[in-house]
């Protein structure tokens, strides 16, 4: 069973609102809070995430659900909800249990969304992986998380066979493959076609876990984020409930999933949102410009979730011209900042869609603010602006310095506090508490203010992490893996602008004495050691890491660094 170190630190306390009416300083002893421009709303958050999810199934139960990219399929929402309880009841046949956790190894397909959420109808949690991850990678999240069977696809499975040390496929852990599975591992049919009158009873509090994303937060290697039952339908009502949800999706919206289910995003804002609203959600395992394309037209995608990176993609690509992209009503852009000119380029493609941002992060539930011209009953949004804070939550800017609570347009770290955040970090009190303070508050390591109207802007941030492609880089994996090579002395990583990615990794290296190293040779040594997102683009040999006296390593040097002109 999975629990929080520190629940005592995850408590909100109640702190008035207090707006100053002067330009003085606000008081340490007064909090200035930023609100949504939508009214609150009433949270089911009592119930099982799957209950509420489905609950509104009967008005829609003959809907298109899923759509299967790959083969066109279609699932509706009954035929959707059917399979989930018979997953539920094949994974109980299985052995998994209340509080067990259930790692997905899938690149986008429906088996991804049965296993998710006949997870949940069992009490257990689901811990998502990406399908590119090494196995190194892979079973650290499998040994931190406490993984008891894995779903993934079979040729993936070599990686789940490592060396003597590792665990082994059929005795420490099952594995269940959504193909022909190779040798000790179960076809997903087993699990999927068992009998849904056979799906245990099981009394699920709101509290409990329902996922366990892993994220670097602020700092540091990736930890697991405990998001609740509470957390998740707090956050996807946030999003679509109410006479004027902000994210307004009908039974008429097709959804374009083609952004990975393994990121809190996608998992969030777009499986779970439409879930819940009635829109079928058109499933693709990859990016492929031509067939995204051919897909959004054959289909009629009319909401369209992306990163910045596709968006480049929609607005450079000549190909674009040759299909009908008029059905597209939302543009939501996520995971990373999107540019002014960017954005302009994308809309002069697609002119009648509405184009805006969402601010989002995993231990906060993920959704923090959200373009505001997405509701039934919009308002204007400037271009650059990350929304609005969500409703029923509240927003404060503090100066990282002082703590103190700033006023508008004044750019401090953001904190956010509702019921949809994080309940905590999985194992680890210490992160647990400097992420979320007695208050209740989150933390979340970006700069940013709110303007006049109530926008939120991203400026910066002090987090550590690199974003490449909208995927979290932690700089520390990377330095831990550095310092293991003999002829290392010491390490830094640090984040360079990229016009395609947004940043990628860059490594200062301090060789050992005596030893010769090659930039190609560090590269090779990361590479074979992670994800393809988190390889090195360039290594930089110096005599010594720039660090604070107290040993910290100071990345704006050697961000300035990158900044200035190579000496002759």
């Amino acid at each position: 069973m999975i629990s929080v170190a520190s629940p005592e630190a995850n408590t909100p306390q109640v702190v008035p609102q207090v707006i100053p009416t002067s330009d003085v300083e606000t008081p340490l002893s007064e909090t200035f809070i930023f609100r949504s421009k939508l009214p609150d709303i009433t949270i089911p958050n009592h119930l099982p995430l799957h209950t509420y999810c489905f609950e509104n199934i009967t008005e829609f139960a003959d809907k298109p659900c899923l759509i299967s990219g790959s083969n066109g399929k279609i699932y509706t929402f009954e035929e959707t909800h059917l399979i989930c309880q018979k997953t539920a009841a094949g994974l109980s046949k299985l052995g998994v249990k209340e509080g067990d956790v259930v790692m997905i190894l899938l690149q986008n397909c429906p088996e991804f969304v049965f296993t998710f959420m006949g997870a949940s109808m069992l009490g257990a949690i689901t811990t998502t992986a990406n399908p590119f991850y090494t196995t190194s990678e892979i079973f650290k999240q499998y040994h931190a998380s406490g993984t008891k069977l894995i779903v993934t696809q079979s040729h993936y499975v070599d990686k789940l066979r490592g060396g003597e040390d590792c665990p082994k496929i059929g005795e420490d852990f099952l594995v269940v493959t959504v193909d022909d599975p190779p040798e000790n591992c179960i076809h997903f049919s087993v699990v999927s076609e068992s009998d849904e009158k056979e799906v245990p009873v099981v009394t699920i509090d709101s509290d409990t876990a329902v996922a366990l994303p892993f994220s670097s937060g602020t700092t540091g290697l990736p930890k697991g984020v405990i998001l609740t039952h509470k957390s998740l339908i707090s956050s996807v009502a946030q999003q679509v409930d109410g006479e004027n949800p902000n994210l307004h999706l009908t039974t008429e919206d097709l959804v374009l999933c083609v952004l990975p289910l393994f990121h809190i995003y996608s998992l969030n804002s777009v499986l779970l949102c439409s879930l819940r609203a009635g829109a079928g959600v058109l499933i693709m395992p990859k990016f492929e410009i031509g067939s995204l394309l051919e897909l959004i037209q054959r289909f009629r995608v009319s909401v369209a979730p992306v990163v910045p990176p596709l968006v480049l993609a929609l607005a450079k690509n000549p190909m674009v011209e040759k299909f009908d992209l008029s059905s597209i009503r939302i543009v939501l852009s996520g995971a990373a900042p999107l540019g002014k000119e960017l954005e302009n380029a994308l809309k002069s493609r697609v002119p009648q869609a509405i184009f805006g941002q969402g601010y989002g992060m995993t231990e906060a539930g993920p959704v923090l603010s959200m373009c505001s011209g997405f509701a039934k009953q919009p308002f204007p949004t400037k271009s650059g602006s990350c929304g609005t804070v969500v409703r029923n939550a509240e927003l404060k800017i503090i100066d990282p310095e002082t703590g103190l609570s700033l006023k508008h347009n004044l750019p401090g770290e953001i904190c956010i506090r509702g019921p949809q955040i994080m309940k905590g970090y999985l194992n680890d009190a210490d992160s647990t508490a400097a992420t979320i303070d007695v208050e209740g508050w989150l933390h979340t390591g970006d700069i940013g203010y709110v303007d006049d109207d109530e926008e939120v802007f991203i400026v910066d941030r002090v987090k550590e992490l690199i974003k490449f492609k909208g995927f979290q880089v932690p700089p520390a994996e990377l330095e831990a893996l550095l310092v293991n090579h003999p002829s290392i002395a010491d390490a830094a990583v640090v984040p360079q602008k990229d016009d395609m990615t947004g940043e990628v990794p860059v490594a200062f290296v301090v060789p050992s004495n005596g030893f010769e190293l090659s930039e190609d040779a560090v590269k090779e040594f990361i590479a074979k050691q992670v994800v393809f997102y988190k390889r090195l683009h360039k290594v930089y040999f110096i005599h010594a890491i720039p660090k604070s006296p107290s040993g910290k390593i100071l990345r704006k040097d050697l961000r300035a660094k990158l900044a200035s002109p190579p000496s002759s």
